[in-house]
């Protein structure tokens, strides 16, 4: 009998994944607008033969661009001997080497073609590094590891063929990042711990807690005067807000929910999971009681993920904050400056959204196997 619960639980699982796919792959079906021409021009795989010119100077340092032989080993010249320039440069070109593996932008404008290495090839250690991931994600977690890898990959087909394609339909990105998220909630803690309350009450307490994390910043950018036209990016994100129909200004306060979506997510499972075994250990607890445990268990893992969330932030802007150490900006001028404003928002909204879960959670793990008659 609970064998077969369980085989039709599976089928379920795997029928409702696979609806899940084949709508987000129709979906994703939208036209893109052309904001750039790129007709004749191709990304190809190269290895390097032979340095033709160097750009080595004589006190160890490069200057100008090299030339370089190489050979095609993907496109329509696959095995061909090309020429083709090497930049010098931080963002894009590499120092070429024999027997190195570059990509290579191969552009032709009628009979001219002109070949210019773009970097170097990071395709085998990116892929060797996520597939070490999964893989120890799975060795490591068990069943549930193999479980969280699914949500994984199901969690980055949300953004891609849902998330994305809402924007270019019109759909407003802070509507799209809260139906976006709710979506991956659901999955991942549905996947992770079936149709039980604890699940529940981490699902529920977790969209509390990137509402609160919205709204907060919401709040925060109107007291102090941000929005999402005041980020480094502006002149490209407004490019595309004009040839498309996404509203650029949201974007910034959708990406604080998918910030936030991480930690308040962790930190509900977590008091769900202590509040459920407590539960198991002494059925005998009262709700109150279960309560004021999760609350416990609450307040010292919110200390923790709130830095984790300010840490995370701090850590991706480490460059503006080394450049206005080193200058040493006045307090007026940094405490002023868009880029500190958003940085500070993103992370005290992500924070408010963690302690917001920490009672909702505690409250849900309670409360609502007792309504509901059921674990």
């Amino acid at each position: 009998m609970e064998s077969g619960q369980k085989y039709r639980k599976k089928v379920i699982t795997i029928i409702f994944i696979v609806c899940l796919l084949v709508f987000a792959g129709q979906y994703a079906q939208i036209k893109r607008p052309v904001l750039v021409n790129t007709q004749g021009r191709t990304f190809e795989t190269a290895v390097v033969i032979e340095i033709l010119r160097d750009n080595l100077q004589n006190d160890g340092s490069r200057a100008g661009d090299q030339i370089v032989l190489l050979r095609l080993t993907s496109g329509n010249q696959s095995g061909q001997a090309l020429e083709a320039n090497c930049p010098n440069g931080m963002l894009f070109g590499t120092v070429c080497e024999p027997g190195k593996k570059v990509i290579v932008i191969s552009s032709q404008i009628k009979s001219l073609e002109i070949h210019t290495v773009y970097s170097l090839d990071r395709s085998l250690p990116i892929l060797l590094f996520v597939g070490v991931f999964f893989l120890l994600l799975c060795l490591v977690g068990g069943r549930k590891g193999v479980k969280s890898a699914v949500a994984l990959l199901i969690t980055f087909c949300c953004f891609l063929f849902l998330f994305f394609p809402m924007l270019l339909r019109g759909v407003a990105p802070i509507w799209a990042a809260v139906y976006t998220s709710l979506l991956i909630l659901v999955i991942t803690i549905w996947l992770i711990n079936g149709s039980t309350c604890k699940a529940l009450a981490a699902g529920t307490s977790a969209f509390g807690g990137v509402l609160t994390a919205g709204i907060a910043a919401g709040l925060f950018g109107y007291a102090a005067g941000l929005s999402g036209y005041n980020v480094s990016n502006i002149e490209a994100l407004m490019f595309i807000g004009q040839s498309t129909s996404i509203d650029v200004g949201q974007l910034l306060f959708a990406g604080i929910l998918f910030s936030s979506l991480g930690a308040v997510m962790d930190i509900a499972m977590d008091v769900s999971a202590a509040v459920d075994e407590m539960h198991r250990l002494k059925p005998e607890m009262q709700a109150s009681a279960l309560f004021t445990s999760g609350m416990n268990v609450g307040r010292d893992v919110m200390g923790t993920m709130a830095s984790t969330l300010i840490l995370a932030f701090f850590g991706g802007s480490l460059g503006i904050w080394v450049l206005d150490y080193v200058y040493a900006l006045p307090y007026l001028q940094l405490i002023n400056s868009n880029a500190i404003g958003i940085e500070l928002m993103q992370g005290l909204s992500g924070s408010f959204g963690v302690i917001f879960t920490v009672p909702l959670a505690a409250f849900c793990s309670a409360w609502l196997p007792k309504w509901l008659g059921r674990r």
